[in-house]
């Protein structure tokens, strides 16, 4: 079984467009999984039918025994975070689950209790099976979430027989994209012809090759700034990294995006969706290496 990450240095560079039409060319034969679970956005065009939720507690929450509790400020005056009020009230928003509290209280009458921070999702696509989740609005580890959908998707492969898992992965350089490309073998980078499309794939370049993770990049709508496209290629030879696509601007995006659709389904005889096969082709050339 082979993984494929497909990752960003930022947001929007067309990541999950292209994790979708990968999706499309490997279909019946891969698992795909959304390891973006902080702003999850792969089931506005594959349509999931979710088969199983999972609750997903990566944080803990201090709880009160008001039976015990003599109200003596100790675990409001030691709170850093402001999340115990001076009527000895936790805040839940603010809670980081710390333990301090808990320490401090002199009759023990704090402690922790996990609490769910999101959930994570058993699928089915039209492409084949798919693991993704959701992280609650200002939740945190969103890294442990990721390796629970990494996790479901090596479970669906297995279950399965299917050779292939594609991961989209999660944009930036932080501790979610550590953990939704740790032990792959293969990173897609795509990126954008804009000065911040170009610094943040030489950020997301460095953490690939810190893990020895070999990556290709494919420059999306290289028209629009044909210079910077041209500084990514020589950038990108100077690493010993592969261009192995440069996706035009092209309006069919958006309206395959609006129809839900990938770009192959809807126009597949665009330039987006040919370069996009191309991409495509090149990926598996690499993944027999």
């Amino acid at each position: 079984m082979k993984q494929v990450t497909v990752i960003s240095g930022k947001g929007g560079t067309g990541k999950t467009t292209l994790t979708g039409a990968f999706g499309y060319f490997a279909r019946g034969n891969i698992v795909l999984a959304d390891c973006d679970v902080d702003a999850a956005d792969l089931h506005l065009i594959l349509q999931p039918e979710i088969k199983e939720t999972i609750p997903f507690r990566g944080s803990k929450l201090a709880v009160i025994d008001y039976d015990t509790c003599v109200m003596c400020g100790e675990c409001y005056r030691h709170c850093r975070f402001d999340a115990i009020t001076e009527e000895i009230k936790v805040v839940p928003e603010l809670c980081e689950g710390c333990g301090v509290c808990s320490i401090v209280c002199p009759v023990k009458a704090v402690h922790l209790e996990e609490r769910k921070t999101g959930e994570a999702y058993i699928s089915e696509t039209r492409f084949g099976p798919m693991a993704h989740a959701r992280l609650l609005t200002a939740e945190e580890a969103s890294g442990k979430l990721v390796t629970l959908v990494r996790n479901n998707a090596r479970m669906l492969a297995e279950k399965h027989g299917k050779d292939l898992v594609i991961i989209d992965g999660p944009p930036g350089t932080g501790c979610p994209v550590i953990s939704a490309i740790s032990g792959v073998d293969l990173v897609v980078v795509v990126t954008e012809p804009t000065l911040s499309g170009i610094h943040d794939m030489e950020r997301v370049l460095d953490v690939a090759e810190h893990f020895r993770v070999p990556a290709l990049v494919v420059i999306n709508k290289f028209d629009i700034n044909e210079k910077n496209a041209n500084a990514i290629e020589k950038y990108a030879g100077e690493m010993g990294v592969p261009v192995v696509g440069k996706i035009p601007y092209d309006v069919s995006v958006v309206r395959a995006l609006v129809e839900r659709k990938t770009v192959p389904e809807h126009s597949p005889a665009s330039p987006v969706a040919v370069e996009m096969e191309n991409v495509w082709e090149k990926v598996r050339e690499h993944l027999k290496e």
